[in-house]
Formats: structure tokens, C-alpha cells, sequence
């Protein structure tokens, strides 16, 4: 098997490209307007900063965070960090730019300005009237002490990503140094005037050089699949120098069992994420900032970008990370649109702090967060501690404290989590790239066995720990975390007509995370693996955003009757609803049938409200009752996923599902038990006879056909409409069995083949006569290439066994071409199993996707070459090759 030539396959195989380009244009249009400014002293016009605000959203946000996501599937901890974080720094950049083109207009309408002889242009200048004696009005001065707090958290951080890169090449440090020099003279503008604009300019320049000829060697080296220009490939320095690998980080990492997958690790994206936002708010709480309406802009663009490391998170399997970085990104946005709310349309200072007593939302936020700090106990020292500094934050902001000191210690417990923040950032990207623990991070407080037994709650004898079903979901506990914050705070409504500011701050929290969060986790839900998918969280993304626009936005809006009415036959509609879900629950576990049932009783009362005959008495009890269910049911989904071990008893489903026999005639093929031995011979039978067969394998499942058997191998090519020039694979037992076909292979591509297999990785190899040694015999040109094939050897003891009763099997991954690979026999029965002979049914994969496929065509010559990457990572691979050819040397 070939690579496939041509740009697109290049450009998505180095998505640096995209990146650093997104990058470089960015700083050129920046620079245009700087160069500008400095030459005639005019300052960019209202809609030359919309403009250029829109295009830095286009390029270096929504293009960059493009190659974000594509270095994410590379497996590329560093480029993955740092596009998205670059790509939320340009984001917020444009949105500046955009609020402050807007603001002449703003300020007309307004009356804002304090001086009329203050020029339009003089408002519309981000830099210049800093050294002016002319005074700004309040909302000038206030947007650019919001455009200095969101500066100086990303020069910090991009700081250490130049750092951090120098340990991976050196292209990307001189890029990303280039970018924290800008970033800081960016803000010395904003400060001391306009002679930092041609220093800022220079290096913005520097950037897109930097930036031309480092994509330029990315896009060659994925066009030749070698390095021609100098850059990549070699560090500045080694990343072991940073320090001495703990003995016990594989203990210590806790999460990172599932190193083997295609996508990088998040971790450091959400550290990043958590060192933006407090730090905003640091400012804000001190007083260095007057108005929040900028900082709302800045804290929701990172928070996209952390939902984005809560979703790979989840792509990785990993439920405490999903949870967390999903939450931290629920708090950081309902936090900035209360503040919003707060400080631009709430004024006199009495509403403010009666609003704040009324407000028992963070309330939830403080004990959810003590459950992160519980299913942090079994990792390291670093996640425990900057769990218990969110707690801390959560207590700064509770409505207990008294007015005085609120933005103090909030101000103080957000400088405290950024600190935190950002050494995560730092230690998890090293760590990562040197894939060993050598910034410390701290051991496991609690061991995990400790932490089983404690959680065993004298209850091992009913049954309770047993290992988790299969339609549990890694997004469970975010699920409960969402629909807790949203009904706790719905309490607000009931005494919104004592006071209407609370109509108001009430809005963002129950949005926020009943609809906009929840709308998320959904998302998550859909290929969750669930055995009802999204159809839960779904329904209530509706019924909180129905919620909220009757409850809270109803008396703004000052509907009518008629309109009432119609709010009356949602409710209604809402009502049925939620009795099918359930009858849903019922098949899930306990908890979840509690939860539908209060909710019931909930949406009874937002039915008699939209009647004006409300008792807020009986409301009140069911939405606290909720948001009590909700924290126990997110403990025990989190602890149950982290373990794979139902710690804490959620309660077996009201009504269990008949299980159909795996022989069952609505099957449209037969099936087979892989852990019976009659199962096992049964799908051997069928493939000698010329069938094609589902079959498990140690990544996904796959579609066989046996060697003994060409026409068969044709089949395959028609039951999944494969492209005729895709070739087709074989799959062996053993590399014995390959050493008596006796390939007249080096010595080195023995040595790696015998690190390599079994496993994950298929390796391409060319062919020769001892194919037929092997028992490929008449498949012989229905197989590989004419030159080359490529040879597995799962790991995995069922498909071993297949492979030595019926010879070489032809295989590909059993799903329709173009579509995702098959993770269940279920799934292969679904999809293929009218078109196919059998299916030996073996449960859930152990990777979610295919193997990594590599050429060893050239091996001998000292290079090996990643056709696609899979469930082993390239680096991993390219280790694995340099220490078998050091020992060979």
C-alpha cells in the first residue's frame, strides 16, 4: 500500500501548515494597520477596525483552530495547544477590534463622551491616546485595560509554548517567541503610546517569515515525505535535559491509560484555557479594569476553546477530563455573562448586592467542585491541588460574603488558580512531548486500591461494585453536573418579583448550562455508546431554554396572554415528553429515574406558572431535590467511568431488557459466540467454504476472507464498495508463522517486526514468492499491491486462533467505505449483515480505530515512513524503530 500524492492528503498530514500560515497573516494585517498608524498618525476608523477584526476572527481563529483540531488526530500535544490557544488569542484579538470600530456609533447614541471636543478618531484608536492629553471617555479606557488583561496571560503562556517547542524542532520556537515579543509591545501600546507601534510592527513581521518558511518546510516534507528544508525534525535542545523521569510516573499519571489512542492529550489545552480566564477576572476584581463588557468576549472565546479539550478528552475515553475541562468552561462563562450582566445593565449598587445574596447557583459550584477534587485523588499531586484552588474560587463567589471584601477575595483566589494554571500548562506539555514525567507533577495522594475500598461504602456484599455497564457514558457526570448548576439556579425565579434585577443575573446561569452546555454534552451523547444516545440531555436542553425565556425574559418581554397561552401548550407538550423519558431512565439505572420523575413534578409547576398558579413552595422543594440527585449521580458516573467499576450504587434499571440469543433468527446473518470453541470453529467453517465474515481483532473489527478463497476476496470489495485500487491486507497468527513462509527479509526489519508484533501496527513489506509458503496461494494478486503488502498479527488471542485453524485471512475494516469503523458486533451486524455470510461476535473493541499502518519498504536504508496513523502513535512507532536500529548497529 501507497501513500496517496497530492496537496489535500499533504496538507491534512501536516496541519502546521495551516497553522503557522493562520498565524503569519494575522500578524501581517496587524501590522498593516501598525505601520499605518506610525507613518500618518491617523488612527484606523470604525469600519477599518470591523474589518480587520473580522478577518483575524476568519484566519487566525476559525483557520487556525481548523488546524487545531486536525493536529489533535495527529497526535501532536504541542501544535495542538498551541493553534487552538493562538487560535483563541486572535479570536479575542478581532473581537477588540470589532467592539472598538463599533464604538463611535456606540458613543453617539450614548452620550458616552465626557469631552465633545474629543475627535472621532481620537475614540476609535486602540493605541494612540495613551500619551495624549486629551481625556478618553470611560468606555475608551475601559476597553483597553480589557484589551491588557486578556494580552498578558497569552504573552505568559505563549512564552512557554516557545519554550516548550524548542524541544520539538526550531522553526516553531522563533515563530512563537516572535509572537510573545509582539504580544508584549501589543500591550506597551495600549500603555505608553505610539512609538512601540514600529517595534511591534518589526516583529510582526518577523512573524510571518518565521511563519512563510516554516510551513513552507512542513508542505515540502509532506509533498516528499522527508525533510529537504532544515527546521523539523531537530530540537534546539533535548527535552531530557529539562529533568530526571520519575520511576513512578505511570503510577502517578493516572488518566493516562489511554496514551494508545490517535488523538493527542488535552490536558495542556485545558490548563491554558484555566490560566486565561482567572486571570481576566483577577483584573476585573481588582479594580483594574471598570466595566466588563470587553472581558465577557475574551473569557467566552477561551472557554470555546476548552470545551474543545473536554471533547478530545472524551475522543480519548477519558470521563474525568471531559468532566472537568466541561465544567471549568460552564463556570468561566456563566461567571463572565453574570459579570456582564452585573456591570452593564444592573447600576445602583443596592440591586447589585441584593442580587448577589439572592444568587445560591455557586453553591453548586462549590460541592461539584469537592467532587473533581474526590475523582482527582487517584492521579497526582498537581490535579488534587488545582482542584482544591477551584473550590477555593467557587467559596470567593458565593452571595454569603459580604460586599466589601467579594472582588478581593475572588481577585485573590484567581490569581492563586492562574498561578496553579499555568505550571499545569507547562509541566503536562513537557511531560507529553517527553511522554515521561520530568517536571514534577507530584505522586498519587491516594492509591487506587485505598481509594476502591473507601468508596466500597460496606456494600461489596450486594453487589454494588461490578464492573460498569456498557450503556454507561464518559459524559454522564458532566450530564448530571449541567442540569444540577441549571435548577439550582432556577430557585431565582421565585423571588424575581421582589427584585428585577435578578431577572437579569438569573438568565446566563440557567442558559448557559441548561442549553448551551447541555447542547454539548448531547453532542458527546450521540457517540457516547449510550443505549438511548442524546435523547435525555436533548429533551432538557428544551425544557431549560424554555424555561428561562418564559421565566426570566418573560416579564422583560412583558408577554401577553395570548402568548402565555402558547407557553401553556409547551409545557403540556413537555409534560409528555418527559413521561417517555421516563420509561427511558427505567432502562438505565435508578438515579436517572428519579431525576425524569422530580422533573416531572418540576414541569407540572412551570405548567401552573404559565396560569399564574404557581406554588413556589412545592417548585422550590423539586429544583433543590434536583440539584441533589444530580451531584450524587455525577460522583458515582465519574468514579464508576475513572474506575470502570460501579463504586457508588446508581440502582439497577426498573425494567431490564430481554437479551436476545446472539443466534436469533431477526439476525440477517448468522453469528457466533467468540468465547465458545463451537462459535469459533463455526465462522472458520464458513470462511473455508468462501464466506465473509465479521471478525474481532485488537483494534476494530474487520471483515475476512480467506486466502484459500480469491472470489471471496472480491466480495469484499462489493460489500463495502471499496475503491477497486485500495488493496486489501492479510492477517497472520504469529511471526513464527511468518518465519516458516521464510521471507527473505533483513535482520532489521525482523527486529522491529518482532518489537512490533503483535499489536496495533501493520507493517508493508514487499512481496515475493514466499507468499505462497506463507498459504496466500491463489489470492496472491487480489492482495496488496503488485509490488508490496502490508501484514498484520492482532493482538489478540480469538482472531490468533482464527488465523491458525483457517491460514492467511484477507482483511479490512468492516464498515461501508468512507464511513467510521466498527467498535461493537452489533455494529457490524447492523451495517453489513445482510451482505455478509457471519459474524464472530466478540463485544467491544479494545481501540476505537483502525491500526497504524507503516511502510517499511525502505527500511533498509535506515527509514521507515507512517501511511496512516492509528491506534500506536507515530512517535511511539518512530521509538520504537530508532531503539531497534540502535541495538542492530
Amino acid at each position: 500500500m501507497a501513500t496517496s500524492d497530492g496537496f489535500p492528503a499533504s496538507f491534512y498530514g501536516e496541519p502546521g501548515v495551516l497553522g503557522m500560515l493562520s498565524n503569519g497573516i494575522s500578524a501581517f494585517l496587524v501590522l498593516l494597520q501598525n505601520f499605518n498608524t506610525a507613518r500618518t498618525g491617523d488612527a484606523p476608523v470604525g469600519v477599518e477596525n470591523i474589518l480587520a477584526g473580522v478577518h483575524l476572527i476568519l484566519i487566525g481563529g476559525i483557520c487556525q483552530l481548523v488546524a487545531g483540531l486536525l493536529s489533535f488526530r495527529k497526535y501532536d500535544h504541542l501544535s495542538a495547544t498551541a493553534f487552538i490557544g493562538y487560535a483563541a488569542l486572535w479570536g479575542s484579538y478581532g473581537a477588540t477590534r470589532i467592539y472598538f470600530g463599533a464604538l463611535p456609533q456606540t458613543l453617539t447614541t450614548a452620550s458616552v463622551l465626557s469631552n465633545s471636543s474629543v475627535s472621532m478618531n481620537m475614540t476609535s484608536n486602540m493605541f494612540l491616546n495613551a500619551s495624549t492629553e486629551t481625556p478618553l471617555c470611560p468606555l475608551c479606557l475601559s476597553i483597553r485595560e480589557s484589551a491588557i488583561a486578556g494580552l498578558v496571560p497569552y504573552i505568559l503562556l505563549s512564552f512557554l509554548l516557545a519554550f516548550c517547542s524548542a524541544t520539538v524542532n526550531y522553526i516553531m520556537p522563533f515563530v512563537f517567541g516572535a509572537i510573545t515579543a509582539t504580544l508584549v509591545f501589543e500591550a506597551v501600546v495600549l500603555v505608553s503610546g505610539s512609538w512601540a507601534l514600529v517595534v511591534a510592527g518589526v516583529l510582526e513581521l518577523l512573524i510571518l517569515i518565521f511563519a512563510i518558511y516554516g510551513s513552507a518546510a512542513l508542505l515540502v516534507k509532506g509533498l516528499t515525505q522527508r525533510l529537504v528544508l532544515k527546521g523539523f525534525g531537530t530540537p534546539l535542545f533535548n527535552v531530557l535535559l529539562l529533568g530526571t523521569a520519575n520511576s513512578a510516573s505511570a503510577q502517578s499519571m493516572g488518566q493516562e491509560k489511554k496514551k494508545n489512542t490517535k488523538y493527542a492529550e488535552p490536558m495542556a489545552l485545558g490548563f491554558f484555557c484555566d490560566s486565561v480566564a482567572p486571570f481576566i477576572f483577577a483584573f476585573y476584581s481588582f479594580g483594574y479594569m471598570k466595566s466588563f463588557g470587553l472581558g465577557v468576549a475574551w473569557v467566552s472565546i477561551i472557554s470555546v476553546a476548552q470545551l474543545f479539550s473536554s471533547y478530545y478528552a472524551h475522543l480519548r475515553q477519558d470521563c474525568y477530563h471531559t468532566t472537568k475541562f466541561g465544567f471549568h468552561a460552564t463556570y468561566w462563562l456563566i461567571k463572565a455573562w453574570d459579570e456582564f450582566v452585573v456591570s452593564a445593565l444592573i447600576v445602583e449598587d443596592s440591586k447589585v448586592v441584593s442580587g448577589r445574596e439572592a444568587m445560591v447557583g455557586n453553591w453548586f459550584f462549590v460541592v461539584a467542585g469537592l467532587v473533581l477534587c474526590v475523582g482527582s485523588l487517584n492521579m497526582d499531586v498537581l490535579e488534587l491541588v488545582h482542584n482544591v484552588l477551584f473550590v477555593l474560587l467557587t467559596v470567593s463567589t458565593v452571595p454569603q460574603i459580604p460586599p466589601q471584601g467579594y472582588y478581593i477575595f475572588f481577585g485573590v483566589a484567581s490569581s492563586l488558580f492562574t498561578a496553579a494554571s499555568i505550571y499545569g500548562t507547562f509541566s503536562r506539555l513537557i511531560n507529553t512531548i517527553a511522554e515521561k514525567s520530568l517536571i514534577p507533577v507530584g505522586p498519587q495522594p491516594v492509591s487506587t486500591e485505598q481509594l476502591k475500598k473507601a468508596l466500597k461504602c460496606r456494600r461489596s456484599k450486594q453487589g454494588d461494585q461490578k464492573v460498569m455497564l456498557q450503556t454507561d457514558q464518559a459524559s454522564d457526570a458532566l450530564f448530571y453536573l449541567s442540569n444540577g448548576v441549571a435548577s439550582l439556579s432556577a430557585l431565582h425565579s421565585n423571588v424575581s418579583s421582589m427584585n428585577p434585577a435578578l431577572l437579569h443575573l438569573s438568565v446566563p446561569w440557567v442558559l448557559i448550562s441548561g442549553a448551551i452546555i447541555q447542547a454539548y454534552v448531547s453532542r458527546l451523547q450521540v457517540t457516547g455508546g449510550g443505549r438511548f444516545g442524546s435523547v435525555i440531555s436533548s429533551i432538557y436542553v428544551g425544557i431549560w431554554a424554555a424555561w428561562t425565556w418564559f421565566r426570566f425574559a418573560g416579564d422583560l418581554l412583558q408577554f401577553s396572554t395570548e402568548t402565555a397561552y402558547g407557553f401553556t401548550a409547551g409545557a403540556v407538550a413537555l409534560l409528555v415528553i418527559n413521561a417517555s423519558l421516563m420509561l427511558t431512565a427505567a432502562y438505565r439505572n435508578l438515579v436517572l429515574l428519579f431525576l425524569t420523575a422530580v422533573m416531572e413534578v418540576v414541569l407540572v409547576c412551570f405548567l401552573l406558572s404559565t396560569l399564574q398558579r404557581l406554588p413556589y413552595e412545592l417548585e422550590m422543594a423539586m429544583l433543590a431535590l434536583v440539584s441533589v440527585l444530580c451531584i450524587y449521580g455525577a460522583l458515582a458516573s465519574l468514579l464508576s467511568c475513572i474506575f470502570s467499576q460501579r463504586l457508588l450504587p446508581m440502582g439497577p434499571p426498573l425494567i431490564k431488557e430481554k437479551v436476545k440469543r446472539e443466534t436469533s433468527p431477526e439476525s440477517p446473518c448468522p453469528v457466533a459466540n467468540s468465547r465458545l470453541t463451537s462459535g469459533l470453529l463455526k465462522i472458520a467453517g464458513v470462511l473455508e467454504e468462501g464466506g465473509v465474515c465479521g471478525i474481532p481483532t485488537d483494534t476494530v473489527y474487520a471483515l475476512a476472507a480467506s486466502c484459500k478463497n480469491p472470489q471471496a476476496i472480491e466480495k469484499i470489495y462489493n460489500i463495502k464498495d471499496r475503491p477497486a485500487e485500495k488493496p486489501i491486507c492479510i492477517c497472520i497468527s504469529s511471526v513464527e508463522q511468518l518465519v516458516a513462509a521464510n521471507p527473505p527479509f533483513s535482520p532489521l526489519l525482523w527486529e522491529f517486526m518482532r518489537n512490533v508484533y503483535p499489536g496495533g501496527i501493520s507493517c508493508i513489506v514487499s512481496k515475493g514468492d514466499w507468499l505462497f509458503r506463507l498459504g496466500v496461494g491463489p489470492a496472491y494478486d487480489r492482495v496488496g499491491t503488485k509490488d508490496s503488502i502490508m501484514i498484520r498479527v492482532p493482538d489478540h488471542t480469538v482472531t490468533g486462533h482464527l488465523c491458525h485453524i483457517t491460514g492467511p485471512l484477507a482483511i479490512t475494516s468492516a464498515n461501508p467505505s468512507g464511513e467510521a469503523d466498527s467498535t461493537h458486533h452489533s455494529m457490524v451486524i447492523n451495517r453489513l449483515g445482510h451482505k455478509i455470510q457471519g459474524v464472530l461476535c466478540d463485544g467491544d473493541s479494545n481501540e476505537v480505530i483502525a491500526s497504524t499502518v507503516v511502510n517499511c519498504l525502505r527500511i533498509d536504508e535506515g527509514t521507515i515512513s507512517i501511511v496512516r496513523e492509528g491506534c500506536v502513535p507515530a512517535l511511539k512507532v518512530q521509538h520504537m524503530f530508532d531503539r531497534v536500529k540502535s541495538t542492530m548497529l
